[in-house]
């Protein structure tokens, strides 16, 4: 008699959906509930909640910012959340929120050409992302460290964020008393409490701010009663411009820097080995983008905010995911809901702005201090020198139809910067390779460049 075929990997979990925990009431000390299992539905429900809570500041804060449909981005960011799971099998516990990396890019786009074009650049974006992952799912992902070492990563982190000052100073100047309670708000929950109220400041800054805001009279709730309760959010066909593709490279790097530091974190919490579903990872937030900008939200990226809520309550259940991403799929359905949003006044959104911007910058920093960068090795001090000051002082150099602004030629200069004088410095060998001490700490860490959770 001949033996019985094997059932092909995740096949079984897949069909049989999620294994109750335990009594599906607690979870004892020392003990995760991994991404296959469940609580009771109820205790999922609002675990759910929780993820939908965790992700809204950050979400509907870059819409509002570039100009986006706060109610188009939310029913994508709750679509592609549901694409992310089902891609990699329901074994990697994420939301993918608005990415803050397209903030810039899109402002570019936009104040260049209009929104159909800068979403034709989100789109673009998605695919290349789609095609990196789908290298790193063939060929494994020591080809993206190398590319990407801390050093360069850092650079493009930074000065993302820090490219972005001027904007956060155009909103917050139009109403200072505003922007600066939610500000401070901001500052004083993120550094004075501690678990899931510290890792909802930002949400807690805007609240504060917007109720501040309706004290000194700057909120108009006049679209929110004509508006309806039911209906389609408003979608918008991209358009394609080559000119506008230099803006949005340096994005794909710093979705790629985000996935995969965002999964290891993951992997690293619930011992899970999850480095098979990398590629996968990528290839779904590529996928989720690509169809975001095709129908006017903005692109998308496993987010932070979640991942510290699985760390908090220590329940890494997918099932909590698809509830958030069922949950923003429906209040995308609600055009009062959306006008809604739109009353939020330009003071909070550059106060809130003042705080991302500036942490987003750091993050780049965090990067090297993580890595051990040596910024007293030449050739980091120079890559990390240049890059920064073409990227934060906003330098525009064209190449035919295609323009490279700020960030992209600091990402440029980065890239080939870095490596361009490693090649140099192995003829010369005028100073220490800046990899070898990374290579030894990989090999003790098993770990490579990412982003910090």
């Amino acid at each position: 008699m001949s033996a019985p075929a094997p059932t092909p990997p995740d096949l079984d979990d897949t069909q049989r959906g999620w294994t109750l925990h335990g009594d599906g009431r607690r979870v004892a000390p020392g003990e995760v509930v991994r991404p296959r299992e469940r609580l009771s539905w109820d205790l999922t429900i609002g675990l759910g909640m929780q993820h939908v809570v965790a992700m809204f500041g950050a979400t509907f804060l870059v819409p509002l910012i570039t100009g986006l449909s706060p109610a188009t981005t939310l029913l994508f960011s709750g679509v592609g959340t549901m694409i992310f799971l089902l891609i990699t099998r329901g074994r990697v516990p994420s939301y993918l929120g608005s990415s803050f990396a397209f903030i810039a890019p899109i402002a570019a786009a936009t104040k260049s050409h209009d929104i159909p074009t800068a979403l034709g650049g989100v789109v673009m974006a998605g695919v290349a992302l789609a095609l990196v992952g789908l290298a790193v799912q063939l060929s494994g992902d020591r080809w993206l460290r190398a590319l990407m070492p801390p050093m360069v990563t850092g650079a493009i982190v930074a000065l993302i964020g820090l490219n972005l000052a001027p904007a956060a100073k155009t909103n917050f100047v139009v109403s200072p008393v505003t922007g600066a309670v939610t500000l401070v708000v901001i500052v004083v929950l993120g550094v004075a409490t501690k678990g899931m109220i510290s890792r909802l400041a930002i949400l807690g800054g805007v609240a504060a701010g917007y109720a501040t805001a309706a004290i000194r009279g700057e909120l108009s709730f006049t679209k929110v009663g004509e508006a309806d309760w039911l209906g389609l959010p408003d979608l918008t066909a991209p358009t394609f411009d080559i000119s506008v593709l230099g803006l949005f490279v340096p994005v794909v790097l710093v979705l790629v820097a985000e996935n995969v530091g965002h999964v290891r974190s993951v992997a690293a919490m619930t011992g899970d080995d999850l480095d098979p579903y990398m590629g996968r990872a990528l290839i779904a937030d590529g996928l989720a983008t690509t169809l975001a900008g095709s129908g006017g939200g903005s692109g998308t990226t496993t987010y932070a905010e979640n991942i510290g809520v699985m760390a908090a309550t220590r329940v890494y259940s997918t099932a909590a995911y698809w509830v958030a991403a069922v949950t923003a799929v429906l209040l995308s359905m609600s055009p009062k809901f959306g006008e809604l949003i739109y009353t939020v006044p330009k003071g909070v959104l550059g106060g809130a702005a003042v705080a991302l911007y500036g942490m987003i910058g750091l993050l780049g920093v965090k990067i090297w201090i993580e890595n051990r960068v040596d910024l007293g090795n030449p050739i980091n001090l120079m890559t990390g020198a240049v890059a920064l000051i073409l990227g934060i002082a906003d330098f525009t150099w064209s190449i035919g139809d295609v323009q490279l602004a700020g960030i992209a030629l600091g990402t440029m200069a980065a890239l080939i910067g870095f490596h361009g004088l490693r090649a140099l410095n192995s003829v010369t060998g005028a100073v220490a390779d800046p990899l070898i001490p990374l290579r030894a700490a990989d090999h003790d860490r098993a770990d490579g460049p990412t982003l910090p959770a």
